[in-house]
């Protein structure tokens, strides 16, 4: 009897053993971040930088609004990939600018600067009381036969949090493509890093494509996360291979789990603000179920560049190939102000862009760091607008908006000045780059759970983006008609 008991209590340890290994197993993709082999299943979105939302301003106290462009679209396809999963996104993984920014809008190029500018004013769809101000930029357009040299370096993370199919797989399938795109006279670089940094690729021309893509497939993932270091080395080679008024730029792959060496994320600002000053760019790029996706949003506005997030194999296309103007800045340090009329304006609230306002000291202050566009690139800053009780403001200035932006190759600011027409145009009337816009930043507040939401709804928002589709020249928008529909589900 003794015997069958013994065996009994072994089979039941053996089933159990098994089952603690299946459960490490599932949730290999966190080990990167739990070294210490806890795992958290409440965790599993991301690691996010909290913020507020920015409320309503009184004009007569605070009459001038000024911030930075963000030109980041990692935001929205972070936040679709958790929606796409099953759950609903925590409000710090919501940046509105971010969704906006996602979207390619029909913007024109008037050729005659860096950035074209343009803007429109309506009635506010989720509150009628209101009025909605929305302002648009465009990079410069450029042929890519005529973008300027490029000398890149590819800085991929191959530490063991990356083994999963949604972290290296996915940055060694998204880099093939983007050397697809390189021109034979450009170059480019590959540094590695787990536990420490290497280089496995030194500057190599586009003209070996077949050799870059060969030492991509190589890689695998294993070891701890030396990030700096990697960051380290990636500029020193820029740094080497640097080429005047070309585009000089790093663009890293990664989960952003760093944890060897400087990991900490002021730690991080510190060393890409000293390393931007070298005139490389820097694109961020992060993947994985938990990313470090606060950091890798950071890293890239410090380092004069874009922040973008792969949640599935489709957005490699949009990444990689679709949008590879992105890598290409044609226009930095972009900033924006706005300045109201208090006599016609009682408050003003800027939608999104929460960690990038600056003083309206900082607008002329060229030294003072802002975002970046990139060739053909759109950008959309929307502010909702309390105006005061005045039967007839069209004949008062509301607001005036004035730009700064530096060319990409270029220390010293140039100023441009942006007239819109105030009326009181019907919501539906106006432009659908407005009722698009309106409608993605919509969306976003009500993720947010915001306080300004007003009667936005999901049926409004499908409605005005199905009346905002003529221009959709990758079916972004349709794609996001299909998001709106699963959002209804949970």
């Amino acid at each position: 009897m003794k015997n069958y008991i013994y065996l009994f209590l072994l089979s039941v340890l053996f089933i159990g053993l098994n089952s603690c290994s299946d459960s490490l197993s599932l949730n290999s993709e966190f080990s990167g971040k739990y070294n210490d082999g806890i795992y958290n299943p409440d965790d599993i979105q991301g690691k996010f930088n909290e913020f507020v939302e920015n409320p309503f301003v009184a004009a007569k106290d605070e009459p001038v609004s000024t911030f930075s462009v963000d030109a980041d679209g990692g935001s929205y396809a972070h936040v679709r990939g958790i929606i796409n999963s099953g759950k609903m996104p925590e409000k710090n993984a919501i940046r509105v600018e971010e969704f906006l920014n996602y979207f390619p809008m029909d913007y024109k190029d008037d050729g005659l600067n860096s950035i074209s500018l343009n803007g429109e004013v309506s009635i506010c769809p989720w509150n009628e009381e209101h009025k909605l101000i929305r302002i648009g930029i465009k990079g410069k357009e450029i042929a890519k036969e005529d973008y300027p040299l490029a000398n890149f370096v590819l800085l991929i993370d191959v530490s063991g949090s990356m083994k999963s199919t949604n972290k290296l797989d996915f940055i060694k399938k998204g880099f093939i493509k983007f050397v697809d795109q390189m021109r034979d006279k450009d170059r480019l670089a590959i540094v590695t890093y787990a536990g420490k940094a290497g280089v496995l690729l030194p500057s190599t021309p586009g003209s070996k494509k077949n050799y870059i893509k060969k030492q991509i497939n190589k890689l695998g993932a294993g070891g701890s996360t030396a990030g700096a270091a990697g960051i380290k080395t990636a500029y020193e080679i820029v740094e080497e291979n640097f080429i005047e008024n070309g585009n000089n730029r790093v663009i890293l792959g990664t989960d952003g789990d760093f944890n060897v060496g400087v990991s900490s994320q002021d730690e991080l600002i510190k060393l890409i603000e000293d390393k931007r000053k070298s005139g490389a760019f820097l694109t961020t790029i992060g993947v994985g179920t938990y990313v470090n996706e606060g950091m890798l949003e950071q890293l890239a506005n410090k380092g004069n560049g874009n922040y973008e997030y792969i949640d599935r194999v489709e957005e490699m296309e949009k990444v990689f190939i679709n949008d590879y103007n992105k890598f290409l800045t044609v226009a930095k340090d972009v900033k924006v102000q706005v300045r109201f009329n208090p006599e016609v304006v009682d408050k003003y609230r800027l939608i999104g862009y929460v960690n990038r306002l600056l003083e309206k000291e900082d607008f002329d202050n060229d030294t003072i760091d802002a975002g970046e566009i990139g060739a053909g690139q759109t950008i959309t800053a929307l502010y909702e607008i309390i105006p005061q009780n005045i039967l007839d403001s069209r004949s008062l200035d509301v607001f005036s908006i004035d730009f700064r932006y530096k060319e990409f190759n270029e220390d010293v600011s140039k100023k441009l000045h942006l007239d819109i027409i105030n009326n009181t145009t019907k919501f539906e009337h106006s432009s659908e780059n407005m009722i698009f816009s309106a409608a993605v930043a919509s969306y976003g507040m009500l993720l947010y759970g915001s306080e300004y939401k007003g009667n936005a709804n999901m049926n409004n928002i499908s409605i005005w983006v199905n009346n905002a589709l003529s221009f959709d020249p990758y079916k972004y928008r349709k794609g996001f008609l299909k998001l709106i529909e699963k959002t209804n589900i949970y």
